[in-house]
């Protein structure tokens, strides 16, 4: 689906193929197609949130470390800012493709 391969890159991360290599199939059927993305990278990013919070409440009951999220709020929002800078780039073409898979059709490859 994208031009590079490379979800790291930063350069071409946002950048596909016009038409599938397999099916050939319209990848971007109309201008803006990716803003819906948005919704779905939104949704993706609360999930990730969640995800931190419980894996430092996880790490507090085994004793790893110390938190209560009333009393280090900022170790949640450290943790939480460190995590969503990682994955930026998976889960920005994540959204694309999950928003490209609910709208644009699947027709079997040669």
């Amino acid at each position: 689906m994208y031009e590079n391969p490379n979800t790291f890159s930063l350069k071409k991360l946002g950048k596909n193929h016009k038409f599938c290599n397999r099916c050939g199939v319209d990848l971007q059927p109309e201008p803006g197609f990716y803003f819906g993305a948005a919704y779905v990278s939104w949704a993706l990013t609360v999930a990730t949130w969640v995800s931190v919070l419980l894996a430092l409440n996880a790490f507090d009951a085994f004793g790893w470390i110390t938190f209560s999220f009333f009393t280090h709020p900022v170790t949640f929002l450290l943790s939480g800012i460190l995590v969503s800078l990682v994955l930026f780039p998976y889960l920005f073409r994540l959204s694309r493709s999950i928003w490209a898979h609910f709208f644009i059709p699947y027709r079997k490859g040669e």
